[in-house]
């Protein structure tokens, strides 16, 4: 395929959007930031109430990109080699062999993942930050683009069990969806009236592409003082008084790249500190712990993130 530059990179996007619109309604928000995540090889985590519409926004943006698709339906009683595959000895060869598990796809779809319990959900741990599964001891590398879209339900629901930290931090940004406008939800009913448009979504984009997307948006310039900007958000998630565990520099790293991706499908070559402001709830709200004290006073992470980003202050351009 010819080599893409920034340039090429917004009409694709659109091209993506428009796809996915055709199933999934007045959430362009959500769907743009999905779409950083990609750019940026990163994985997405969507929470909120079960019928909102994440697997089906999931798998809309699934079935938009041609690439290998699996979904996982996570269960209390799912097992780790359920998700990884595993070595089945053959009676013929007189050898072991490995029979690849569903995250053996470029896209894999883990739906409701806190259903299953913690070590089920600890065997994505490698998967989504080494881009490989070990099993019995041998790595075996997940093809390129690999990317888990993956869906929860709040923790205060019966049945489920909360992520672990370390996993929750390996997801690229964490999304939640809303309930719809009424008259957003008047066209949810007449668009699913006949027939669910998920069945006729064609693919848009494909694997290679993609790559070349991934590659692209690297080469976004950063200035120095953005850069600080981003380091002095998550430095300051660190001190603030009502969070226990500040953003980690993953956390850094993902505002960065998220910053980049943002610019590039904006058609922009450089990063504005707007965009590292609007990007910094949607990508370290997860990753910090608030206090007991805050919870109870009825503060949310996100709510103390808005407030980081409030009193930084963003780098300005000298005359």
């Amino acid at each position: 395929m010819p080599t893409l530059t920034l340039r090429d990179l917004p009409p694709i996007a659109a091209r993506i959007r428009a796809n996915i619109g055709a199933v999934i309604v007045g959430k362009d928000t959500v769907v743009d930031l999905a779409l950083v995540a990609l750019l940026c090889e990163g994985h997405i985590l969507f929470e909120d109430v079960p019928g909102i519409g994440k697997t089906t926004l999931a798998k809309a943006l699934a079935r938009s990109l041609d690439c290998t698709f699996r979904r996982i339906q996570f269960t209390p009683d799912l097992l780790p080699s359920d998700v990884t595959g595993l070595a089945v000895f053959n009676q013929k060869t007189q050898e072991f062999e490995y029979r690849p598990g569903p995250l053996m796809a470029q896209v894999v779809l883990a739906d409701e993942i806190n259903r299953a319990t913690p070590r089920t959900q600890s065997a994505l741990l490698e998967a989504m930050q080494e881009r490989q599964i070990t099993v019995d001891g041998t790595a075996r590398p997940l093809p390129r683009p690999f990317l888990v879209l993956a869906t929860q339900n709040p923790i205060e629901l019966e049945g489920t069990f909360p992520l672990p930290e370390a996993q929750v931090d390996r997801f690229f940004i964490k999304l939640a969806l809303g309930y719809p406008r009424a008259d957003e939800e008047s066209a949810i009913l007449l668009r699913f009236e006949r027939a669910d448009p998920l069945d006729t979504l064609p693919a848009v984009v494909g694997a290679e592409t993609i790559l070349e997307m991934q590659r692209v948006v690297r080469t976004v310039r950063v200035e120095a003082s953005v850069r600080e900007y981003v380091i002095a958000i998550t430095r300051a998630t660190r001190a603030h008084p009502s969070v226990q565990l500040g953003a980690s520099p993953r956390g850094s790293l993902y505002l960065y790249r998220a910053a980049q991706a943002y610019a590039a499908l904006h058609g922009r070559e450089f990063v504005l500190p707007d965009d590292v402001k609007y990007l910094a709830p949607f990508v370290l709200t997860h990753r910090i712990l608030i206090s007991a004290h805050t919870r109870l006073r009825g503060r949310d992470a996100a709510e103390i993130v808005r407030e980081v980003v409030e009193q930084v202050p963003a780098p300005v351009e000298q005359a």
